[in-house]
């Protein structure tokens, strides 16, 4: 219970500094850039060093950059499709999960054996 108490003050704790540096920074469409997914990254990293060391963090980490290179590809190719295919978003968006999971799995797979 007291992991999850933790975890609530810190991630709390860090999603608002994460909104104010947002509401700060200029042009506001970089507040999106500093909202919850960074700040949650950071103090999940956080509490596993904490609780698991340095090492498993360092293996979580990885994957965190695994799934944001899977994303910055799905974003690519839904920018791209929206733009020259004119279809809805929700439309895209479904279709483009599975290029996003094969993304973020597959470079998963490719890098197993770095450690």
């Amino acid at each position: 219970m007291t992991e999850l108490v933790i975890r609530f003050l810190v991630g709390g704790l860090v999603v608002s500094l994460f909104a104010t540096l947002g509401d700060v920074l200029r042009p506001r469409s970089f507040a999106g850039l500093f909202g919850a997914a960074p700040s949650i990254a950071l103090a999940t990293v956080s509490l596993t060093i904490h609780k698991e060391g340095k090492l498993f963090a360092a293996l979580e980490a990885r994957t965190m950059i695994f799934g944001a290179i899977a994303f910055l590809a799905y974003a690519a190719l839904a920018s791209l499709i929206l733009r020259r295919r004119r279809l809805g978003s929700l439309a895209t968006a479904l279709v483009l999960m599975p290029a996003w999971f094969g993304v973020a799995f597959g470079l998963l797979a490719a890098f197993k054996g770095f450690r």
